[in-house]
Parts: C-alpha cells; structure tokens; sequence
C-alpha cells in the first residue's frame, strides 16, 4: 500500500479494464481470496488513519464494495477486543440482512464477521471518530435515493474522518462526476466538506478521483494493488501525469549558451480599450512575463492596441520584454522560428490575425479569444486541422466553456466526460488540448489522454490561465523537432504550474506573483 504523491506517472484503468482485470485475478486465485486482501488493506488503513478511535462506523452495500467493508469491520472487531473500541456496521440491505441477497465473495464475508460477532445496525451510530465508506463502489451509476442517499449526505459533510473503499460511493470511476443525493437522484451533487478524506483505491488506479469533482471526494488517494499488479493486461483508460516538483529539478544549461539559444517567443493578444472599451492588455503581458521567466530567450508582445492614443511601449516591471505592433512580428520567417502564443486577451481583435498564425506559425498555442475565433469560423477550423500535416505543433488550451464551444455542445456535456471532451478535440482538430480545471486534462491525437496531478482552488483567480499560456510557449520554446516531446513539455508547463499553487501559503494567489515565480523547464 502506498500513498499518491503525484511524484510519479501513474496508469489510470477505468470501470471496463478494472473489471477485467479483476475477474482475470479472481479466476487464478483461491476463492474469496480477493476480497480478504481487500478488506485486510482497508482494515489495516483505518487503524493508521484513526489509531485512537472509539468509535468506527462501517458502512456497507449490497455488493462486493460491502463486502470490502465486511471484512474490514471483522479485522477492526477482533482488534477492538479489551481497547473499548466500538465498531458500528450498517447495511443498506437492513440489520437482517440475508446472505442470498449478497454476491457469494460478500455473503462469505458477512457470514464470517456474524460469526465473530460483529453487530449489524440499521442506523448509523450519533457520533463517530472515522467512517468507512463501503456502499458502492466502481461502475455504478444508479441514482442515489433514500436511506442510501442520506448515509452518502452524511458521509459527505461529516467534520469526521472518513475513508473510502475503492471510491467514494457516488463518484464516476472515468468522468469524476459525482452523483446527487435526494430521492429523486437530480440535485446537484454536494462538494464534500473539508474534513479529512481518504480512498484506499484498490486494484487499479481510477482517473476520476484525480479529475472534476473526485479531486474533493477523494480526498487523499493510497493504493493497494492487493499483491496482482496490472502489468500489460489490460489497456489504459489515462495517465496520472505525475512528475518531480520543480524544486528537485534545475534546468541544466551549457555554458557556452545565448539567448537565441532557448528560443524566442511571441505573444499577440492584450486588445486595447480603445477597440471595445475594455482594455486587456495585461492578459498578454501576463503570458509574456510567464514565458521569459519559465526560460525563453527573449519575448516579444504584441498587443492589439490599434487605434489607441497610448500605445504600451515597454513593461514596467519587466523591461526585459520587447514590445512590438503585431505587423512587425508577422513576417513568416519570424514566425516559423518563434514560439507563438495568440489569444490572452485577443478580445474580437484577435480574429483579424489568427488565418496568417495558422498558417505560419510553426509552434502555436491557443488560448482564450483565439478559440472563440476558430469555434465560430469553420474556415479557420480546417486551417487549424491541416497544421499536423505539414509537422506542425498546435497546443489549445481552453477552460470548458471554450471547450463546449469548440465542441458545439454545452458546458455540462464538457464536464460530464471531461476526458473525452479534451481527447475530442484533439482528435477532431489535431492538436494538443490542454482541458483546464480540477484534474486539468491534456491529450493529443490518438494518444492516452493525461490527467495533471496538481493545482488547486487558488488558481480560481483572474489571469492565471494567461500565465499558463505563456509557461507553455516557453516550454515549447527553442525546440528543432516541436512534435517530437511536445506533449511531454506541455504536461511538464501544466505541471510546474499547478504546483506553484500547491506552494503558496496563506497569502492570496496573484497572477502578477505566480508568473513571476516560473522557472525553466530541464
């Protein structure tokens, strides 16, 4: 058993390839061998997790995740002899519970703690010291209802401890969706509340307890591969795309190196006031300072300020940067040999230079306002499909209404399969799709899609996707073949990024601050 740090990649199986690769173990081991390593594991993590307890509460479904829980309250009752420790056992089947309502693993296990003497209750004990969430577990996605949906209600809000056997009861094992608790299965599901969580993921790995809502209802994630390692199996649903944090790496460079020698790079967005009367020109000085402190050689901004009286000239803060009219920086040997960043800020301005980027720019990420220019524009979607073609790298990165714009479909149907959303749009367009949020999601064509390990609420703040933008382009900066470990940079950018976030301390995250602290990439 072990925690997940994110330090390292991690394969990510989803509902279809947990269960084959379940019933393949099951088929090669002695019967109910499974399940006693399971329960075991969690029996095992609760006594770490609550070593002073006095009361636990087990909570058990009608299934094998039941039977998990079974066994586990078995473990923790004969430990529990002479400690004073109270062990409560509820079943959504009833205190009398019968073992032919039960699988033949989990009517063993209910068979075997009865037999110790371990109580069945029909209600949840007043108060508890750790809860053990064994009602449901991987591939159900029925709608939770009654009893059932007020144990769930409890389990999610309690300022107790709580662990969860597998997954936590109501949360999609490949979306991270978490299903609602009344009775009719339609509210809006509860973010859990900021007690301690745990999920003893079993088996496998699964993506939705890294991605959307299953980051908060999961809460820590170890895992038990119950001594049967996947192996070759069976295929991934994902990747954890896990890494060292940058404060144990440094970026290595020759002493003999230049600035030409990490790669220019050039932002074009940050429409001035004069356009609309609404300035967002610091969205791209934001990118521009996030690339030249992630590493890039040099950086030029162009800013689409025409028509404005008092045209940005230079950075304050950073007078590194080089400012230029985006005409100037349009030259197609330029724009072959740079690191274009377009979007951040663009507002309706952008679209005017979006088909010449497309069709020159080399290495180019798309952010903002410059995927509401392709979403509308079919003309501007098959010049964007045709840059792979010719070798070219293009990386989108859009939080999910621009993703649902991208897609034709809604925000919702984006975030019900945040996985498929990003690898779509890969797919469909040709590109590396950056898909922002809780559990960011980054694919390319035909490839596992990959799940960012870190980041954090703190990132909810104006301008922070602006500074990935530019961490990005800098990422990608300098390089001959930009397809060759494009993705892996990208990952790497989004990585760093998050992380900053998981550093920050107390004090209120600025996207000024947070460009300032990127740092090259090795």
């Amino acid at each position: 058993m072990r925690t997940i740090t994110g330090h390292q990649r991690e394969p990510l199986y989803g509902t279809a390839s947990t269960r084959r690769h379940e019933h393949a173990v099951q088929a090669s081991l002695p019967a109910h061998t499974l399940m006693a390593r399971a329960g075991l594991a969690v029996a095992r993590l609760a006594r770490a997790l609550a070593p002073h307890a006095r009361c636990v509460w087990v909570a058990c479904g009608p299934g094998n995740n039941g039977g998990d829980g079974l066994v586990a309250a078995l473990h923790l009752h004969r430990w529990a002899a002479g400690t004073g420790l109270q062990v409560v056992v509820t079943h959504t089947l009833g205190a009398r519970v019968d073992a032919a309502q039960l699988p033949p693993d989990a009517a063993q296990a209910l068979s075997e703690a009865r037999s110790a003497g371990v109580l069945i209750q029909s209600e949840p004990p007043l108060s508890f010291d750790l809860a053990i969430d064994a009602l449901l577990g991987i591939g159900v996605t029925r709608p939770l209802m009654g009893e059932l949906a007020n144990w769930v209600l409890t389990l999610r809000t309690t300022d107790a401890p709580v662990l969860c056997v597998d997954l936590p009861t109501g949360l999609h094992a490949e979306t991270g969706a978490l299903t609602g608790t009344d009775n009719t299965g339609s509210r809006s599901a509860e973010s859990p509340q900021p007690g301690q969580r745990h999920t003893l993921s079993l088996l496998t790995l699964k993506p939705g307890l890294f991605t959307h809502q299953g980051r908060d209802a999961a809460g820590q994630v170890w895992f038990d591969d119950l001594g049967v390692s996947v192996g070759n199996t069976v295929p991934m649903t994902a990747l954890l795309a896990g890494g060292k944090p940058p404060s144990e790496t440094k970026a290595l460079r020759a002493h003999a190196s230049h600035k030409g020698s990490f790669g220019d790079v050039v932002v074009i967005g940050g429409q001035g006031i004069a356009a609309q009367g609404a300035g967002m020109t610091g969205a791209a000085v934001l990118a521009a300072r996030a690339a030249l402190y992630a590493g890039a050689g040099r950086v030029f901004a162009g800013l689409l300020e025409d028509g404005s009286t008092n045209e940005t000239t230079w950075d304050p803060v950073c007078p590194e940067l080089m400012f230029r009219r985006p005409a100037a920086l349009m030259d197609a040997g330029w724009l072959r040999q740079a690191s274009v960043v377009c979007g951040c800020g663009g507002g309706a301005s952008v679209a005017a230079v979006v088909p010449r980027l497309l069709s020159t720019a080399m290495t180019l990420v798309m952010d903002a306002d410059a995927l509401n220019a392709v979403a509308s524009d079919e003309a501007l979607q098959i010049q964007l499909t045709s840059r792979q073609g010719r070798g070219w790298l293009t990386v989108l990165t859009p939080h999910p209404l621009e993703a649902a714009r991208l897609l034709g479909c809604s925000t919702a149907q984006v975030m019900a399969d945040r996985l498929l959303a990003a690898q779509t749009i890969a797919d469909r367009f040709q590109v590396v799709c950056v898909l922002k949020g809780s559990g960011t999601v980054v694919t390319a064509p035909s490839q596992v899609p990959r799940i960012n390990p870190t980041g954090n609420a703190a990132l909810s703040s104006a301008g922070t996707g602006d500074v990935l933008a530019g961490m990005i382009g800098a990422a990608l900066s300098g390089r001959e073949t930009p397809n060759r470990d494009g993705l892996d940079r990208v990952c790497g950018a989004v990585l760093q990024h998050g992380w900053l976030a998981d550093q920050w301390g107390d004090c209120t995250l600025v996207a000024s601050e947070l460009a300032r602290r990127a740092r090259p990439m090795t």
